[in-house]
């Protein structure tokens, strides 16, 4: 289920591939590759586990003609669009036009305006949008001079700038983004931008960390632009497996009720009162979910404090109780529960109401 947040700004809507990106389309959540691009086994294998994990999109980097070539042969075989992702020689950026869904080029070092309207022109031809990335890290040297350091209206010029030269072309199919390390910065400048154009921007706390402060820094910083209203479209960039990047951009969007995607465990923090072991059961839970991408929210209350309440409103809720836990199936009780079967018995029970689920939904499709 994706939700619309009540005030999110309505941009003009681009098309990367078969993903709608602005309006009022889903934000859609993107990862990117860390594998030698030039191995294209690698990178396929990759491309395929982020997109099983949820991903709407993926950015491949291609930092040579030699790995433009092998991106054209990871296009063909994946199905999930790949953004191509360019620095410094806006000649890959051609080489690749022609397969990629998209092309992500950083304005601060591709160039003069001449090489950058060579961009446009192969995007035009091959009707697809490019993505501006403004970083702060890479700003032009005389925004470096004229700010002393980066800072969010440094970033702002710099990409009205860029924007400036693609409507020049006349080139409106693009999405931006601003990009620091620092949350303020980051946040203050989206604020900024969104504030001045209408086009869909991408989200992202750049260089944010490790898996764990990492997803901090990103959840607060994208939170915070998104229950604004502002963002169509997010990357958690993470020291990690580029896979974690999607579960947490997930749990982002999950957490503000924005999409829905898997199993979604509400589970308390446990105490002394608990009647198992909520910690253990949860981690186990949540492994044994993995594979589940429809819609579901499962409660585990390791005692009757809040259990009964938390419980009645999941699809699914297990309530600490002694001797025998109490489950509830769609808000009503079921059945009681040890706790040496208590996870078998909730997986199982998941198991069945999403398969009831798909039985039904298909006798409604036939008629």
């Amino acid at each position: 289920m994706d939700k619309v947040v009540a005030n999110r700004k309505t941009t003009k809507q681009i098309t990367v591939g078969d993903v709608r990106v602005g309006g009022k389309s889903p934000i859609s959540i993107q990862s990117m590759t860390n594998t030698n691009t030039e191995d294209v086994d690698a990178t396929v294998k990759q491309i395929n586990e982020i997109h099983a994990a949820g991903a709407d999109l993926v950015r491949v980097s291609v930092p040579t003609l030699e790995a433009a070539k092998a991106f054209k042969k990871i296009k063909s075989a994946v199905k999930i669009p790949i953004i191509a992702d360019i620095h410094f020689d806006h000649k890959i950026a051609l080489a690749v036009a022609d397969s990629a869904d998209c092309l992500r080029i950083n304005p601060g070092n591709i160039g003069k305006e001449n090489k950058i309207k060579e961009v446009i022109q192969a995007a035009k031809d091959n009707e697809i949008p490019i993505r501006i990335g403004v970083n702060a890290g890479s700003l032009e040297k005389e925004l470096q001079r004229k700010y002393g350091e980066p800072n969010s209206d440094a970033l702002v010029e710099s990409a009205l700038r860029h924007i400036d030269i693609l409507k020049k072309y006349n080139f409106d199919q693009f999405k931006l983004s601003l990009k620091a390390s620092n949350i303020d910065m980051t946040v203050n400048s989206y604020r900024k931008i969104s504030k001045l154009i209408d086009q869909p921007l991408h989200l992202g706390i750049t260089e944010s960390g490790t898996l764990r402060s990492g997803a901090v820094k990103s959840s607060i910083g994208i939170g915070m632009l998104l229950s604004e209203g502002i963002g169509d479209t997010i990357r958690i960039s993470l020291a990690s497996n580029p896979v974690d990047e999607v579960k947490v951009g997930w749990d982002i969007l999950k957490s503000l009720n924005l999409r829905s995607r898997g199993v979604k465990i509400v589970a308390c923090p446990s105490c002394s009162r608990q009647n198992f072991d909520v910690i253990n059961v949860v981690n186990e839970l949540e492994s044994r979910f993995e594979d589940i991408s429809d819609d579901i929210e499962v409660a585990i209350i390791g005692c009757y404090v809040n259990g009964p309440g938390e419980s009645k409103a999941a699809n699914i809720g297990l309530t600490g109780a002694s001797p025998k836990n109490l489950m509830y199936v769609n808000g009503e009780p079921s059945e009681k529960v040890s706790n040496e079967s208590l996870v078998d018995r909730i997986e199982t029970e998941v198991r069945d109401q999403l398969k009831r689920n798909h039985n039904e939904s298909d006798i409604i499709a036939k008629g």
